[in-house]
């Protein structure tokens, strides 16, 4: 049984937590002037997408007369379709993602929780449902739901790295993983995988500080994972860099395989890089036809 005051410290830290994320959030996703979030096909819909010439079984009524006076062939008028879809977000809360190099930047958590929660602003705006992955918050639609996003994405976990959640995926649905995916990749590659088993198409966002990429360090040093469970020191870390950056050359081969794979999108976002861009590269690549390329 959880102790009421540790409880009560945890509750009271979340809920600071939650007003500025929250405004970090609508901030970002206010910046960002997308509209709806159309699936850019023809169906039942609202919005003028095309004209395409009159085919066969076309009803009279559907032909648009005043662009078929322009010449000599009818067109029809089409709508975009845009029946409300599923978004599942993942979010890496594990303790390695509690790691900055530089008090200018922001925490690989913190920018992971802020993209989480703007694209989930956006996706609402557009009449998406959006939940977390697992059993906790199925996707819905609605303002009370990105207040429960945002208080769940407020949470710490204890491990170091933690894998990707994959239950309870609804089929057909789309999904966004972010993470530093620093931890065994055996993890991703059964979320993904049992994803795709069910028709899940997704975004996976590697999330990265950039002393990760550079690893600028020599000399004598000590590395500690920010959980402090793992801890190594060497007097020579210079000689650690080749092997470091061809581990994480490796690491982004896999991850980009895994999503070829299984049909999902790969991309490499920054901390010291504008929360704005990877806000837009996130959006951008749930739609259907950036996955599917």
């Amino acid at each position: 049984m959880s102790n009421p005051v540790s409880l009560r410290a945890t509750s009271e830290s979340e809920a600071a937590a939650l007003p500025a994320l929250l405004a970090r959030a609508e901030h970002l996703a206010g910046a960002v002037l997308l509209g709806a979030h159309g699936r850019r096909r023809a169906g039942a819909g609202d919005d003028f997408w095309q004209y395409r010439p009159a085919q066969i079984g076309d009803s009279r009524r559907a032909i648009d007369y005043r662009r078929s006076a322009m010449g000599d062939t009818e067109f029809v008028r089409e709508r975009e379709w845009q029946i409300a879809q599923s978004v599942m977000l993942w979010v890496d809360q594990g303790a390695s993602m509690r790691f900055t190099s530089s008090d200018s930047l922001p925490l690989k958590v913190a920018r992971a929780r802020v993209l989480a929660l703007a694209v989930a602003i956006l996706l609402n705006r557009g009449g998406e449902r959006v939940g977390l992955t697992g059993t906790e918050l199925p996707p819905r639609a609605g303002r009370p739901q990105i207040m429960s996003l945002a208080q769940l994405l407020c949470r710490d976990d204890a491990t170091d790295y933690s894998p990707p959640e994959h239950r309870a995926m609804i089929p057909h649905a789309r999904a966004v993983f972010i993470s530093d995916f620093m931890g065994d990749i055996d993890g991703v590659r059964t979320a993904l995988t049992k994803a795709a088993d069910r028709g899940v198409r997704g975004v996976l966002c590697h999330l990265l500080d950039p002393s990760e990429e550079a690893f600028p360090f020599s000399g004598r040093t000590i590395f500690e994972s920010v959980g402090g469970t793992i801890s190594h020191e060497t007097l020579k870390a210079n000689d650690l860099r080749d092997r470091y950056l061809a581990r994480l050359a490796e690491r982004k081969a896999e991850l980009q395989s895994l999503c070829a794979l299984t049909g999902w999108h790969y991309g490499v976002h920054h901390t010291d890089s504008s929360a704005q861009s990877g806000l837009l590269w996130l959006y951008r690549a749930l739609d259907a036809r950036a996955v599917a390329a």
